[in-house]
């Protein structure tokens, strides 16, 4: 009977603070703001999620939603035609996801969680992120590969943090995102002899997908060139 009154104030107390949290949902799906000096003409999207899938954070189509965000805002030039030059093909190598702050669980429990109404963290969830992003003609020649890391530490608080429901979420996309901010200095670079090769290669046909998971692309085997026919039979 001693413990069930301090138990009920700590759950009171924790719907509280789940009350109190900042909202992340805007944040989500917010690119870095660094935008490429020169464009790239319009292309289609495709992810693979990779270890993503299991850090138990970001929701399946996260990564998909925040890489289209990124090469609309960022990336490719806007086109009012239907018209594609190729794809953005972007993979997640790498994603370690981690919870943090067992020490500050304790300070918590001693004060009955008012030290979260002061800004003292009830915990930490942090995610590493190593992913690569292709640039694929419409041919299906691959123009350029590059490759970036990221870090989060997604603070969780009352008023001064997020939601522990949305902390793991927010820390899966935000390294997706700092790893996305590694790789475009790396893509503007080439920007220029990247979009010059996509137009000269030509647009993709009509039946490509708009936004696909899956995996990165495989040029198909060339097909076997075609016997030569038989001799015409001796009359």
């Amino acid at each position: 009977m001693r413990l069930a009154q301090p138990l009920l104030l700590l759950l009171s107390a924790s719907s509280l603070l789940l009350g109190g949290c900042r909202s992340g949902s805007q944040l989500l799906y917010q690119p870095s703001p660094l935008a490429l000096s020169t464009r790239l003409p319009e292309m289609e999207v495709q992810v693979e999620n990779g270890p993503m899938d299991k850090t138990e954070g970001s929701l399946p189509e996260d990564p998909a939603q925040l890489f289209k965000r990124e090469t609309t805002q960022n990336l490719v030039e806007k086109n009012d035609s239907s018209a594609r030059f190729g794809y953005l093909k972007l993979q997640v190598l790498e994603a370690k996801a981690s919870r943090h702050g067992k020490a500050l669980h304790a300070i918590q429990m001693v004060g009955f969680l008012t030290p979260s109404l002061f800004g003292v963290p009830l915990e930490y969830f942090r995610t590493h992120v190593r992913a690569q992003l292709q640039v694929v003609d419409a041919k299906g020649e691959v123009l350029g590969t590059y490759e970036g890391t990221g870090d989060s530490n997604i603070k969780v608080a009352m008023y001064h943090g997020y939601s522990q429901s949305m902390g793991p979420r927010l820390a899966d996309t935000e390294a997706l995102k700092s790893a996305l901010a590694n790789i475009k200095p790396q893509l503007d670079t080439a920007a220029t002899m990247l979009r010059t090769r996509l137009l000269s290669a030509g647009q993709l046909g009509d039946d490509a997908p708009g936004v696909v998971t899956g995996t990165l692309y495989n040029p198909a085997p060339a097909a076997p060139s075609p016997t030569s026919s038989e001799s015409a039979d001796e009359e």
